[in-house]
């Protein structure tokens, strides 16, 4: 053999080194491998991991504010909440053209509805407000009207607003006609006026599906023309289209009626002049808050910053730790009940054991709203458990127990419910245990008690561990059972986090709420990982 031979890589027989071979076909069994597992991960990152990611987003996201009045927001910048004195007129004048263009786009009542989360009232205030802001408008327009008839026409308005090669195009248009181009020197002359015909163009153009040069103009195009020209609008030596008419225009709005829009809204209702409403609008006006976690700790953001609830408004931590401490209740309760089943499941003939295990199994197949159901009519004070206690002259009539719609319900129904799901992981932990141990045991002189608690419950603690896991964590977002046999003092976090998403539709709530008892769930894992050991877990 040569040197050459001895000293150079080993090859294969393809002629290429055997490493270089040998890590190829390695890449190749793992993309093989992960073609035939990508269904499920693409299936688990869909329905699993997006949804909380989405969840966890939805508790922190909040720009629907800034979104909606975005000029608003930006005057607010220079108001302080500390001052005690409302805004000035530039802020009301914002809100003017924002609640104007947001009622004409039917999202003022959504903004509302998200304030209204923090201060109560807001949402009719802005109901209200959004079906008055057009008569606001409608002074300007009257006015122009009356003027001249030219500014009813929505063609005069086009010509004079938009980009000559669009009016061109759009001209006869039957449809939407092409997409809007403001004209450049009028956004220059006029750049609020222009600002309002271009929404109003896009929204015509987008929403209704009609031709701008064929509509006539927002009163919002008006009162914003009104502006340009009170402002000083350079038009003195414009000499295009329309020159004439401005020109007409610019004289005589030193003559227009023109109420502050501070006026008029407060005409609508006096409660713009409430500093705690302006206050929580720049409170939340960010595209990110806190105030969904704040809330879910009985906390809140104030315009004044992070308060307290009062105490009868305080109600998530006690059902944060209701639900922990109930939920730890029902997994002992199912280990106390359901070790002795999975012993005998484990240590009795096939045939015994099988029948047992038939029972065990035999809840599976009902119904969990029967379940649910039937413990109610069990454990009603005119229920059956309480007539046999009365039958058997345990109780009295009198002292009949209540048992449904509190927390005793509560654990009992849910003891019942997910007691299978603790002795199965036991049992295929048991079945695993060798006879053979505790006949050596006791073989070497231990006692029954000895054997079993030196012995076999060792052996057993893994199937402990998967068992309580389970349980615990499908404790803990139940909220069927605890909505149906919990009554007020019975339900869990889970039940607030359901009512949130159905029916007051405060999702942001909902998914901070659902975000903490995920991370309470991930802390009480790890802290179980650090005392007892994941690694410890078996299901047989």
């Amino acid at each position: 053999m040569s040197d050459a031979t001895q000293n150079g890589p080993m090859l294969a027989a393809d002629g290429r080194p055997l490493k270089a071979s040998l890590r190829r076909a390695l890449r190749r069994q793992k993309m093989r491998a992960l073609m035939l597992i990508a269904p499920l991960l693409i299936f688990i990152l869909i329905t699993f991991i997006a949804p909380i990611a989405d969840m966890l987003f939805r508790s922190v996201e909040n720009n629907i504010v800034s979104d909606t009045l975005p000029r608003t927001v930006e005057a607010l910048d220079d108001w302080e909440y500390a001052s005690g004195e409302t805004p000035g007129e530039p802020v009301f004048d914002a809100m003017f053209v924002d609640l104007f263009i947001a009622a004409e786009r039917k999202e003022h009542t959504r903004l509302g509805s998200r304030l209204n989360y923090q201060e109560t009232g807001i949402s009719s205030l802005f109901r209200q407000t959004g079906r008055d802001v057009e008569d606001m408008a409608e002074v300007y327009e009257d006015q122009f009207d009356a003027l001249n008839e030219i500014w009813r026409d929505g063609a005069f308005w086009a010509e004079l607003m938009g980009d000559p090669d669009w009016f061109a195009e759009a001209q006869g248009a039957e449809d939407a006609g092409p997409r809007f181009r403001i004209n450049d020197e009028m956004e220059d002359r006029l750049p609020r006026t222009a600002e309002a015909y271009r929404v109003f163009a896009r929204f015509t153009q987008n929403e209704d599906e009609d031709n701008p040069a064929s509509e006539r103009p927002w009163p919002l195009v008006h009162a914003m023309l009104y502006a340009d020209l009170t402002d000083g609008a350079a038009i003195d030596a414009y000499t295009g289209f329309g020159a004439e008419e401005l020109t007409a225009a610019k004289e005589a709005v030193p003559g227009f009626e023109a109420p502050t829009y501070r006026e008029a809204f407060l005409e609508v209702d006096e409660d713009w002049a409430s500093v705690e409403m302006w206050g929580t609008i720049k409170a939340y006006s960010g595209e990110f808050t806190s105030g969904y976690f704040l809330n879910a700790v009985d906390r809140e953001l104030t315009p004044h910053g992070i308060e307290t609830l009062p105490s009868d408004q305080s109600v998530y931590l006690k059902l944060f730790w209701r639900t922990i401490w109930m939920s730890l209740t029902i997994t002992f309760m199912t280990i106390l009940l359901g070790y002795p089943v999975a012993y005998l499941l484990a240590n009795l003939p096939m045939r015994k054991s099988s029948l047992l295990m038939i029972l065990v199994l035999l809840p599976f197949w009902t119904s969990l709203l029967v379940r649910t159901s039937a413990w109610k009519v069990l454990l009603q004070q005119q229920g059956v458990i309480n007539d046999i206690l009365v039958w058997a002259g345990i109780l009295s009539d009198s002292g009949r127990l209540v048992m449904i719609n509190n927390q005793l319900g509560t654990i009992i129904a849910m003891t019942h419910i997910l007691l299978p799901f603790m002795i199965l992981p036991l049992y295929s932990v048991m079945a695993t245990i060798p006879p053979s141990f505790v006949r050596a045991s006791k073989s070497l002189g231990a006692t029954n008690w000895t054997t079993f608690w030196r012995v076999y419950f060792p052996q057993s603690v893994p199937g402990i561990g998967a068992g309580s896991i389970l349980v615990f964590i499908l404790a803990i977002g139940y909220y069927i059972t605890p909505a149906l046999v919990g009554g007020t003092d019975g339900i869990f976090i889970s039940n607030r986090i359901a009512y949130h998403i159905s029916s007051s539709l405060n999702w942001g709530l909902a998914a901070a709420l659902g975000s903490i008892l995920l991370a309470a769930v991930l802390v009480l894992y790890w802290a179980y990982d650090r005392i007892v050991g994941i690694d410890n877990v078996k299901l047989g």
